[in-house]
């Protein structure tokens, strides 16, 4: 292969929604390169794409695939992510290091949400966008309503490039409006034999040409001029105008095709490599500092790593971006993002799929990768010595299901956790945490299925037998009404003994509540006359507030930090369920120590005790986490969807619809989400979307506080 710079580069992500046919488009497109001399396919399991043991077992892509197409002296780098909304984090990634979204639709079925959240990715990344339907060759595909769908969806910037003969079954030829000839594939597809237009087209083709015309002259303004002077405009002036137009997102330029059966494969990437943008015709990337980098191969040499995996018979294989410079195998670069430490590349490999070629030297903008590097991360920036750059450029989506994860084998829990942190470097979606709190180990994704993928490789490539529980929930706990307690702690057993009194009142606190004066419990009022004050901030959220009352030195000002150390107990262990306790302040008024046995143990324990009895008079209440939860579905699923987020003890806060996809919003307990994943894509057939995002903690209903002490209590008793 030969050295490409940045003008004879095209980055490009492939989307698209589960089923929409990535894999097969990828293949055909290397076969038409000459990478393979036979396209592989799905039911065969022999994709270059779909390499992974645990892809072949599902049958469908679960990690994004870098491949390179050498055509027509142009160098298109293509990063196939996988449709599945559970592994969505893989086209965060790949439209962070790309500068085009190709995305794929279903011509049966349309634009989906998972069309419409991949859109709005692209937007957010202000990326161009490609539309190419595809499968128009299925049953019931239909151009017409497709595109129809797609005006709906995406506005008049929808700019078709070529229509369909017929489409279903029949589809065989196309009309390009850009090169104004009718294409026409032969069953087996391949090159198309290319000719006029038939009469009976030309009006729709002209129409179409001329809307095109239009579209492409608004990017520019001498063809703006040609255009309103009735000049024509050349192949070369619309595919300069399209090109600015796809810059800007004021174009997005509409294919059709069957990748299945390679027909418009072969157009298609003669559109991209002749009319979509360059390297170095997109906005240049920003350092973490704000500075721009241009993907010049004179500059500074710098990499971005954005990719890890752990591949079969290989290890771990890297993969990177030249941002600035030229990389050549053998230099030796310093790791900016984990404290300037030396790494060699001493290989480095252009990459089709499981395909490696080794390479001397890669320029800016060009992707490739390394193996077994000594100490490089995902999000990692490589520098020549004196050169800062540094980049962070990949926002991954929050989490949206979890389960506890443990070995069945309590002996390999050390194991689990460093095979828990590869894959985290992997898919960065993966989000490993240790939970004091909850006392498990939590793994977070984006549904049951991103999830299960990483049992079956752990359990399949690892061998370690694994088991997912449900997430403990992180209740907490809290108190209604102002209490009183005291408690005595009296041990001997010879020689000094352990001696501590405390009095206490407790009250819920709220901020901006005057402070403590005069309280009435029965026939007896308390007049306090408050010392000091500590305000102590929690780190599961609220406050824990203390006031020392006391008067006549009946407790001695030493002892006040240990009483605290006893309130802080049974804060980070709740009286009711074990929970953390929140918003509570504390007075101690009173108390008697003794000169010999007081000792700091024995105020902490009296604390801890006088605490938990107020805090059981206090009318106390569990609190549990609510989520604001969004859901993207069609019309026809809104009713069931609506109907179990009320099961889910969910409130509807407000539903919408926009360019056909229905919107729904509520609140509901993190308790009733741990299924949700699953249950939505069963009750949608995989074609809504959800994601959530913590609210606020609320009282449990007075029956599920009830349940809830009654588990605790038989598990637990008091210390």
């Amino acid at each position: 292969m030969r050295i490409y710079n940045s003008n004879e580069i095209k980055n490009i992500a492939l989307l698209g929604s589960k089923g929409s046919g990535k894999t097969t488009l990828a293949e055909a497109m290397i076969y038409e390169c000459g990478v393979i001399n036979r396209r592989g396919t799905i039911d065969a399991k022999n994709t270059v794409s779909d390499y992974f043991p645990v892809e072949k077992e599902y049958g469908y892509s679960v990690f994004s695939t870098v491949f390179n197409a050498e055509f027509n002296n142009k160098k298109l780098n293509i990063i196939d992510c996988p449709g599945a909304d559970d592994f969505i984090g893989n086209a965060y990634t790949a439209l962070g290091v790309t500068d085009l979204g190709l995305i794929l639709i279903d011509s049966e079925y349309g634009v989906e949400v998972g069309t419409e959240n991949i859109f709005r990715t692209t937007s957010a990344l202000k990326k161009p966008v490609v539309f190419a339907l595809n499968q128009m060759d299925g049953e019931k595909a239909d151009y017409e309503n497709v595109m129809e769908q797609m005006y709906e969806h995406f506005g008049n910037k929808v700019v078709p490039i070529q229509y369909p003969l017929e489409s279903g079954p029949g589809f065989s030829s196309i009309i390009d409006v850009l090169i104004m000839k009718k294409l026409e594939w032969k069953p087996e597809g391949g090159a198309p034999v290319i000719s006029e237009i038939p009469a009976d087209q030309m009006e729709k083709a002209l129409e179409l040409n001329h809307k095109l015309r239009e579209a492409a002259a608004e990017n520019d303004e001498s063809l703006m001029e040609k255009f309103f002077d009735d000049q024509p405009l050349t192949e070369d002036d619309l595919r300069m105008g399209i090109r600015k137009g796809l810059v800007d997102r004021s174009i997005y330029p509409v294919v059709v095709l069957s990748a299945a059966k390679d027909m418009g494969v072969r157009r298609l990437m003669e559109f991209l490599g002749n009319v979509c943008p360059f390297v170095d015709e997109m906005p240049a990337p920003k350092t973490i500092t704000g500075e721009e980098v241009h993907p010049d191969s004179d500059g500074p040499l710098s990499v971005f790593f954005f990719k890890t995996s752990v591949e079969p018979h290989i290890g771990e294989v890297s993969y990177f971006k030249v941002m600035s410079g030229t990389l050549k195998a053998g230099d030796d670069l310093e790791n900016v993002s984990r404290g300037g430490s030396k790494e060699r590349l001493a290989q480095i490999y252009t990459v089709c799929g499981q395909i490696r070629s080794s390479i001397d030297t890669l320029k800016a903008g060009d992707i490739g990768a390394a193996v077994k590097l000594k100490d490089v991360r995902t999000g990692n920036t490589l520098d020549q010595k004196g050169c800062e750059y540094q980049f962070d450029f990949i926002k991954y989506p929050k989490p949206k299901y979890q389960r506890a994860i443990r070995p069945k084998n309590e002996a390999d829990a050390e194991k689990l956790a460093g095979i828990l942190t590869r894959m985290h470097a992997e898919d960065p979606t993966w989000v490993i945490e240790q939970s004091k709190e909850l006392k498990q180990t939590i793994v977070k994704g984006q549904g049951e299925f991103h999830l299960r993928t990483l049992k079956w490789r752990i359990e399949n490539n690892e061998k370690l037998p694994i088991e997912f529980v449900e997430c403990k929930i992180p209740y907490r706990e809290t108190i209604t009404k102002a209490a009183r307690a005291d408690y005595r702690h009296k041990k001997q057993s010879g020689g000094s003994g352990q001696f501590g009194e405390v009095h206490l009142i407790i009250e819920p606190y709220t901020e901006g509540m005057p402070e403590p004066d005069t309280y009435k419990f029965g026939n007896q009022e308390y007049k306090l006359n408050v010392r000091d004050k500590q305000e102590i901030p929690l780190e599961w959220g609220g406050k824990l507030v203390v006031y020392n009352c006391i008067v006549g030195g009946a407790i001695d000002a030493r002892f006040i930090p240990a009483i605290v150390k006893g309130l802080m107990d049974r804060m980070e262990q709740g009286p009711l369920t074990g929970s953390y306790a929140r918003d509570v302040r504390v007075m101690i008024y009173d108390g008697k120590m003794h000169p010999v046995d007081s000792n700091e143990i024995s105020f902490r324990l009296a604390g801890r005790n006088a605490f938990s009895e107020a805090f059981r008079n206090a009318n106390p209440k569990i609190l549990e986490p609510v989520y604001d939860v969004e859901v993207l579905t069609s019309g026809d699923t809104m009713g069931d969807v609506m109907s179990d987020l009320n099961g889910r003890r969910g409130i509807i806060m407000g539903q919408d619809s926009e360019n056909g996809i229905y919107k729904l919003q509520a609140r509901v307990p993190l308790k009733e989400m741990s299924s949700y994943s699953t249950t939505l894509s069963s009750l949608t057939g995989g074609r809504s979307s959800f994601s959530m995002e913590f609210n606020s903690y609320e009282l449990v209903p007075g029956d599920v506080q009830e349940r809830l002490l009654k588990e605790y209590a038989a598990s637990h008793t008091e210390d």
